[in-house]
């Protein structure tokens, strides 16, 4: 049979007729995504549009599905923009997918809701996280674009509530792709400021399109590692962005932002002004009744008659002077006692006493005392010590008893 063909010759001739009908090359389909798979290390996305009565497979790759505001999920019903083609390796047609929009309901608004549910999920947004704004800064960061009016006002506003804080412009895009890198780049250069004591980041009013920047889950994030304190100001008053719920602070526009960065100078001269005036009466009240206390003391103490005050203590000082005699004396009595007793012991253990009695003391030539008959010999010489006197003598003889 000379017309037989291969599977694969199959797969490649239906393959070069959809690829080559015009109405297959950029087609919009609407449907229910069902089946989807999100491969992280690819990054490519597998999923199934169906509707009542068919179901088509579709395929986003990496590079555009990178590009899309939202992340897809089974059950949402979507316009997919792309060609039809077939897998040759399977023999399946597929819708392989270049874009993706949600039917009926805005893609960023979506989008906007589903990061701000993760990171309300993860505490972002907790008010445990917020940092108190500080009352009187000295630097204020501001991280917006450097034309417009919202630059001005801040910069007006300052100027006239509060002219002793200084502003650090870090002049930032903050509309289109590359606004998020750089809102996250001025955010960290302010933070690194060791003196900017709030920072400011916001722009003017917008579509959600021109405000998107404050949506980014990168911005989000470094915004809530930031040390320094943020305030969020970003469109009108009616606007919101995920940077608004995770600063520390939200205000409607970026001139009310101005306003809660910054006290009132005037009501600060007000309320010092105030403070003297309390603070001078405050003074002489207790400077009155301190000196009406003096003069009480003066007019009614013992100091306004001192003879009085001597005159009843007179009686106490002499009791105690007699109590201080009696003890004086009796101590005196009572050691003259002790020491009789103590010099009548001494006086009877004295030689002295001992000689008085008829006893007497035998030295030899050297002074010593002599204690037996046994230091003795015959023609040593003695002094003899008495009572009443002294007498030399010469040993004759020396008889042991």
């Amino acid at each position: 049979m000379n017309n037989t063909v291969t599977v694969t010759q199959v797969n490649n001739y239906i393959k070069a007729l959809l690829d080559e009908s015009a109405p297959l090359k950029n087609i919009f389909v609407v449907g229910e995504i069902s089946n989807f798979k999100y491969y992280f290390r690819s990054g490519h996305m597998y999923f199934t549009l169906k509707d009542e009565n068919s179901q088509l497979k579709a395929v986003m790759f990496s590079s555009y599905a990178q590009k899309l505001k939202f992340k897809p999920e089974d059950g949402m019903r979507v316009i997919c923009r792309g060609r039809i083609s077939v897998y040759d390796r399977d023999g399946v047609y597929q819708l392989y997918a270049v874009d993706m929009q949600l039917d009926g309901v805005g893609a960023l608004t979506l989008a906007c809701e589903q990061l701000k549910n993760k990171l309300n999920d993860e505490g972002l947004f907790d008010d445990i996280n917020k940092k108190p704004i500080p009352k009187y800064p000295r630097k204020i960061g501001i991280a917006t674009s450097n034309t417009g009016a919202a630059i001005e006002d801040i910069k007006n506003i300052t100027k006239r509530r509060y002219p002793l804080s200084e502003l650090v412009i870090v002049p930032t895009i903050v509309q289109g792709e590359q606004a998020p890198d750089d809102i996250i780049k001025s955010i960290k250069m302010l933070d690194c400021i060791e003196d900017v004591d709030v920072i400011i980041v916001g722009r003017g009013g917008g579509s959600i399109e021109d405000l998107w920047a404050f949506n980014s889950e990168k911005v989000a994030r470094t915004v809530f590692e930031c040390k320094t304190p943020v305030i969020s100001a970003v469109g009108h008053e009616t606007d919101y962005t995920i940077c608004d719920f995770v600063a520390d602070l939200r205000a409607p526009t970026p001139s009310a932002a101005a306003e809660l960065a910054v006290p009132d100078i005037n009501e600060l001269i007000n309320f010092v002004n105030h403070a003297e005036y309390t603070l001078s009466m405050l003074l002489t009240a207790r400077l009155e009744r301190e000196n009406q206390k003096f003069d009480d003391i003066v007019n009614n103490s013992v100091l306004a008659d001192v003879s009085g005050y001597y005159n009843s203590y007179r009686d106490d000082i002499k009791a105690y002077e007699s109590d201080l005699i009696k003890i004086f004396n009796h101590t005196v009595k009572t050691s003259t006692l002790t020491l009789a007793q103590f010099a009548g012991k001494l006086d009877a253990l004295s030689p002295l006493s001992v000689l008085s009695r008829g006893y007497s003391v035998a030295r030899n030539d050297k002074k010593e005392i002599v204690k037996s008959v046994k230091d003795l010999n015959a023609g040593d010489n003695l002094e003899i010590k008495f009572n009443d006197g002294t007498a030399n003598c010469t040993v004759n003889e020396v008889a042991y008893e």
